[in-house]
């Protein structure tokens, strides 16, 4: 699996009247008509430039923080379980992939003024007998009624920055203590850090963008593990007991890190064997505080019980390639998702093991390694994946082809939209833009909020389509 940013360079402000998304038309060209762009069927002519429709999103913002970032995550907060009011607020934490190993830093920072347009939801309506005529005035032309701008302006920036000496391949923070975060580095340690000082230093500094690079601040982690006899990628807290913690590595081995304290881990020496190749991501059980899943090079996902020794419980071929991420369902915690390097993934129902083949849905729509993938918060039948092929896709497992409402639809919208019949249903939405994808998570607070970092930097996206999936009791 090829994990690394090729040739990473620092990522540069561009021209102020150069545009977002899928690239930007030039004067010189002449205006030709607009075109639904399908990856994997439409070539692109001399001349042509990809440009992003922003009508397809509730909002879209792209930023930066220097060197590019492998790894991140989004922290949870105190401004809200549910939002759904622009302009929204998020804080996250990202690890760098420098040119050198002692330029590397891990990246505290928050994106305020996050701004976009609300549409008027379903769930807000009532059920009358007009529910048609009201969803065909939604879709028209004129939805200055159904649409409001919520904020303005661009995201503001706040960063600070904390010396790391080598890469970061990987970062997570504690769910029930955010401010503690785990890396993986590529020098093959495994640090545990406390980032509550520059969280509340955030949280309580104005919201005006910084002037200039940040300082690089040097401060000790509360752990540095060497027990890895390799680097690794895989990592994860466990969502059930706060401060647990497993770290894999491409040597095959798995450690258990036990809190001792609020800032001390006891880290058992002796590893989880079973893999017979590197250990590409880990995954704890939502509800069993014991259980994990593993996934590996050697193209099989292994089920393990912490209480039961050092042995797998099962495994069982996934993929004929190495399976690169994994995702556990934490809403139907039967479901496990898996993405492989050869493009393909596939939804797992644990239930179905002992039966032997557990793949419920398998999908061969990316041709390239699927470098991440995560069930939505908010969503049981939805996950976005993002893919070597510079897309993010995002899937609901529950639509299902319907030619009389595709046949409405474009009678509605006057489209020519002729999608491939392999097209799968389940497809709901196609980013692009991002060069070189790395890794996306869902945004657990801000239902239907995506981030997603690459080569050249971080994307905020709100699908216009998915807004509707907002519960009852947070509309």
């Amino acid at each position: 699996m090829v994990r690394s940013i090729k040739n990473p360079k620092k990522a540069k402000r561009k021209n102020k009247d150069s545009k977002k998304g899928n690239g930007s038309s030039s004067s010189s060209i002449p205006s030709l008509p607009t075109k639904v762009w399908q990856p994997g069927v439409d070539k692109l002519e001399e001349g042509e430039e990809l440009q992003c429709d922003p009508t397809a999103y509730n909002s879209l913002h792209a930023f930066h923080i220097g060197w590019p970032c492998l790894s991140f995550d989004i922290l949870r907060d105190t401004l809200g379980l549910v939002r759904n009011e622009f302009p929204y607020t998020a804080y996250f934490v990202a690890g760098s992939q420098a040119e050198k190993p002692s330029w590397n830093s891990i990246g505290v920072f928050k994106v305020s003024n996050i701004s976009g347009k609300r549409r008027e939801l379903v769930l807000n309506k009532p059920a009358t007998g007009d529910e048609d005529a009201d969803s065909e005035s939604s879709d028209s032309d004129d939805d200055s009624d159904d649409e409001e701008e919520g904020g303005s302006g661009t995201p503001i920036l706040q960063l600070h920055k904390v010396a790391h000496q080598g890469c970061v391949n990987r970062i997570r923070a504690m769910s029930q203590n955010p401010h503690i975060c785990a890396s993986w580095a590529d020098t093959g340690h495994v640090q545990v850090w406390d980032f509550r000082s520059h969280l509340n230093a955030l949280a309580e500094s104005e919201t005006v963008a910084g002037h200039g690079a940040p300082q690089v601040l040097n401060q000790s982690p509360l752990v540095k593990f060497g027990g890895h006899k390799d680097e690794g990628y895989a990592i994860d807290w466990n969502p059930v007991t706060p401060g647990r913690l497993v770290s894999g590595d491409c040597n095959s081995c798995i450690h258990l890190w036990e809190p001792a304290s609020d800032a001390t881990w006891n880290v058992d020496p002796n590893p989880f064997i079973g893999h017979a190749a590197s250990v590409e991501d880990l995954q704890w059980s939502p509800t069993e505080s014991d259980v994990f899943a593993s996934c590996s090079v050697d193209g099989n996902i292994a089920i393990w019980d912490t209480r039961v020794g050092k042995s797998a419980l099962m495994s069982f071929k996934a993929h004929n390639a190495d399976v690169n991420v994994i995702s556990w369902n934490r809403l139907a915690s039967c479901l496990l998702a898996s993405g492989s390097d050869d493009g393909t993934f596939s939804i797992h129902d644990l239930r179905l093991l002992k039966g032997g083949d557990s793949v419920v849905a398998h999908f061969e729509y990316h041709k390239h390694p699927v470098t991440s993938i995560e069930w939505s918060p908010h969503e049981g039948s939805t996950l976005a994946v993002s893919s070597a092929d510079n897309q993010l896709t995002i899937w609901d497992l529950s639509l299902e082809k319907d030619e009389e409402e595709e046949a409405e639809f474009k009678a509605k919208t006057r489209e020519q939209v002729n999608a491939p019949e392999d097209l799968p249903p389940q497809l709901l939405f196609i980013h692009q833009g991002q060069k070189d994808l790395k890794e996306l998570h869902w945004h657990t607070q801000v239902p239907g909020m995506i981030v997603s970092t690459a080569a050249d930097g971080f994307n905020i996206l709100m699908p216009s389509n998915i807004q509707s999936t907002l519960p009852q009791d947070a509309v």
